[in-house]
This record gives C-alpha cells, structure tokens and sequence, in this order.
C-alpha cells in the first residue's frame, strides 16, 4: 500500500474489463430498488451500507449539510449490477468532492458488490469504474474515500487496487472463531472480574442486560443516551458531535426502523428500574458486530465498570449467534483493547477525476497522511489533546 493515494499522470488505456457501463443516480429513490436488491447473500457489503441506514442518514444530516447523492452503479454487458458505490457530493474549497455517504457516523465504508465478481475484479476493473465516474456531467473532481476494509468476509475489498494510503485511525477488533470456548474471547480472569462486579448490581430491582426490542425500551434507553452523554463529552473536553443538526433524528429512526432480519442498529442496554445503567448500539450481520455509540450512568451506579459488564454480554450474545468478529469503533481506547487484540486494517484513497481535482487530491491525503502521525505519535497527541481542551473552555 502505497503511502500517498494521488493518481499521477493520466489513467492507462482502457483495458479489458466486465464493467460496460456506469450509471449515476442523483437521489436515494431513484437508487432503493437497485440498492435494495443488493442486499442479498449474493452480495457483498458492510451493514453500514444498508439502504435504511444511509437514507436515515441522508435524510437528516446530509441534506442539511449539502450533500447531494451522487450513487453509482455499474453494469456488464448483459445489465448485472456488478457493484453499487454509495456516494454523495459536497462542496470544498471550490471543489467538488464525492465521499462515501454516512459522514463521521460510520466506521466502515465500502460498496455493494456483487460478490462473485468482488472475488475476481481486477485494476482494469477499477479503472473502468473511475473512468464510469468522470462522464460528461459528473461534475465531481475528486473522491475521497475513507475508512475502507481491506477485506469483508475474507474476501478482498477490490478498491484496494487503487493507490491507497493507511487510513488516520486504527479500528481494534476481536476475532471469535465459531465454536470457540467462552474463555478464548474474553479470559477466564476477565471473567471473574466482571463477574464480581456485576454482583453488585444484581440486587437492584429489575436489573438485566439485554438486546433492546421493543419501541418503548428503544425510546427509553435513547432518551437516557441523548441526556447522559453531552455530560460524558463535556467530562472529557470534547465537542458534542451528537447534538449537532439532524444527529438525534437520524439516530432515533435508524434504531427504530425494523429489517425482516434483524434491526437496522441493534440496541443493547444494562437498565435497572430507576435508570439505563450503560448501553451500547451498532450494526451487525451475520459476521460482524460494529459499535457506533455508547454511553453510562453519572450515578452511583457507575463505580462497578457497567459498560465493560455490558460489553461482556454483548460478544457473548454474538459469539452464540455464529458472528465471527467485533469491534468498538474506531481509536485505540484502553477499554476497547481490553477485549480487542486485533486491528482491523483499514485505507483512504484520494482520487482526482478532473485536472482541479488533482491538486485537491494531493491536499486532502497530505492532511490525512498529517492526522495519523500525530495520532500515532504520544508527544504529538498530548499536544493535540490540550490545544483541543483550551480551545473548548
């Protein structure tokens, strides 16, 4: 993986590839149907990806901020869709720049694949789709396409073959094989730990950890979510990025829209029948449960480490459902490295498609290239951290 992801000079003759064609849909209507059908086991995509998620998301941030859908999908000779790239458009310094829709709010961002010809793509392929993206019209000069997993489900991210660069933030996870002890996911130590801990909390009335499913405890433990963390975020000198424009809404209707599967976020919670002790929330399939957001107690009831309790019984209640890895979001707290050893790699691309684009390309990955190494660097983050705390006052 290279370390800058500008293309350089003009893209290479067309060579042999099975896109034919690329179509732009402007709109989240115009693309449900398409986008809708490709979420089957015939495809290959993230749950962040899912329709309802992005459309929540478009719907109340989003259009807010300017974004314009800008969804491509492209097709073989014979009309298959090969793959749907979900992107939306704003503008940047006077340019205009596509990013992967879902902003801040989504960890992992990839298109919908058409799984057997993921498997198989080639650069010639990813070609063909950049230059699928530069029809007359487009009017987009530059993609910025971050935090990308090298690979889904054990099979390669084709974007990859892109010139890429490591993405700002590292993404901890916890790989569970099926069938594995309890014990080889979160240690027998650990374990009694938490188990000790939760004692304290079993004396409460109606104290239980669960999977939230009903509208009433959805609306409950949210309600509990939006009142605590501004108070958390404010603990630690950080900006509340949940009370900005569209965030409250965007989040109430995703947790509340129901799949014929599962939930589009799954929603669990520790509550005793005084309050929501702790609670996490994040997408999952059938192999993957991914953390969006979370929050606890500012009572009493906080001493006894309720979110790592919960956390607990979330990667157990996967685990037994077959989902064969986890993590807590992107960034490297202590917390997450308490149950994640791994790191899931992930990358950004930077890619001009106009000749503006190019310099706008060069400056965006050169910011992010700058934002990892301050991040990787203990001096450089502390330094960081209190510019940031004095700034917030």
């Amino acid at each position: 993986m290279t370390m800058t992801a500008v293309r350089e000079g003009p893209m290479a003759p067309p060579a042999t590839s099975r896109i034919e064609r690329v179509e732009i849909l402007r709109d989240m209507k115009a693309a449900e149907a398409i986008w809708r059908s490709m979420e089957s086991p015939e495809h290959l995509a993230t749950p962040y990806q899912r329709f309802d998620l992005q459309a929540a998301w478009q719907s109340h941030i989003g259009e807010r901020e300017g974004v314009r859908p800008f969804i491509a999908v492209a097709y073989d000779a014979a009309g298959l869709p090969l793959l749907l790239l979900p992107l939306g458009v704003r503008s940047e310094n006077g340019m205009a720049v596509a990013c992967y829709l879902g902003g801040k709010h989504i960890t992992f961002n990839m298109p919908l694949w058409w799984r057997d010809f993921a498997v198989t793509a080639t650069r010639a392929d990813m070609d063909a789709l950049l230059r699928g993206l530069q029809q007359p019209g487009g009017k987009v000069d530059v993609l910025a396409l971050v935090r990308q997993p090298q690979s889904w489900l054990g099979i390669a991210n084709p974007l990859a073959l892109l010139p890429s660069q490591i993405s700002t933030n590292d993404c901890p996870v916890l790989k569970m094989a099926p069938g594995a002890a309890p014990a080889d996911r979160v240690s027998i130590s650990m374990r009694k730990r938490l188990k000790t801990k939760e004692r304290k909390y079993e004396g409460l009335s109606g104290f239980r950890c669960f999977k939230v499913g009903s509208d009433a405890d959805i609306k409950r433990v949210l309600d509990a979510f939006f009142a605590i963390k501004p108070l958390r975020m404010a603990e630690q000198n950080l900006p509340n990025v949940f009370a900005e424009p569209g965030v409250e809404a965007f989040l109430r209707e995703a947790c509340g829209t129901r799949r014929a599967d599962d939930s589009t976020i799954d929603v669990h919670a520790m509550v005793c029948d005084e309050e929501v002790i702790a609670m996490f929330a994040g997408v999952s399939d059938g192999d993957r449960f991914s953390m969006m957001f979370n929050t606890y107690t500012m009572s009493e009831n906080a001493k006894y480490s309720p979110g790592l309790i919960l956390m607990r019984t979330i990667i157990d209640h996967y685990a037994e459902r077959g989902v064969t890895s986890l993590d807590l979001g992107i960034g490297g707290d202590d917390y997450k490295r308490l149950f994640c050893k791994d790191d899931e790699p992930i990358f950004d691309s930077f890619l001009p498609l106009t000749a503006r684009g190019r310099l706008g390309a060069i400056g965006l990955s050169s910011v992010a290239h700058a934002k990892r190494i301050v991040k990787q660097s203990p001096t450089l983050m502390q330094m960081a951290q209190l510019l940031r705390t004095t700034f917030n006052r």
